[in-house]
């Protein structure tokens, strides 16, 4: 059975169309899915500050074309995505929550909840408020769950994995892996991660 890494930051657009597509791409093709929540800004602050220099001075061209782009594959996959107005987003909370979601076994709708939250909703996910009704939606405990991403070990599971996706060569989000070294960045890259994932089947 091939391996499929999914390295997401639910902060990002792009990540919210690849992870509409990732189950369906593993189940189709037999692989195992292993969640990897990770912290963008982490990456960016590492390795890849021209994402910043970019944001301060866009290309108007790039730009027009960004928000067609974006658009386009909402359309295709039917999900609703518009520009909240806290962006970028502090999502170090929600992501920490992932990791409690993981051990209570309602990730993907957890994950879901949040992108919905913060793309459909246009919520800052950064603030508690917004994570409770979310932690309501995918029935966790709100009390244990805010105790839980304040735990030292589960700010340590979240910085390893950003920690671990800068040294594997990652440099955003999303960034997949089909059985442990052939990376692939990007939404737009899934078709080659279903392609590799059938040969390696």
């Amino acid at each position: 059975m091939a391996t499929l890494e999914f390295f997401f930051d639910c902060s990002s657009p792009w990540t919210y169309l690849a992870f509409h597509e990732i189950e369906n791409t593993a189940a189709d093709t037999g692989a195992e899915l292993v969640w990897r929540p990770f912290l963008v800004g982490g990456v960016f602050n590492s390795v890849n500050p021209s994402v910043y220099e970019a944001r301060k001075a866009p290309v108007p061209a790039k730009a027009r074309y960004y928000g067609k782009d974006l658009a386009d594959w909402a359309r295709l996959y039917g999900l609703s995505i518009g520009m909240p107005p806290v962006f970028p987003v502090n999502s170090v909370k929600a992501m920490r929550g992932a990791f409690v979601a993981l051990d209570e076994g309602v990730l993907p709708a957890y994950a879901r909840a949040v992108f919905e939250a913060y793309w459909g909703d246009l919520e800052d996910i950064s603030q508690d408020d917004v994570l409770a009704k979310i932690v309501a939606r995918v029935g966790l405990d709100r009390e244990a769950f805010f105790a839980r991403i304040a735990l030292p070990e589960v700010k340590a599971k979240l910085r390893a994995n950003t920690d671990e996706l800068i040294e594997r060569g990652g440099f955003g989000s999303p960034t997949m892996f089909v059985d442990g070294d052939d990376m692939y960045f990007g939404n737009d890259r899934l078709v080659l991660v279903r392609d590799a994932l059938e040969r390696a089947s």
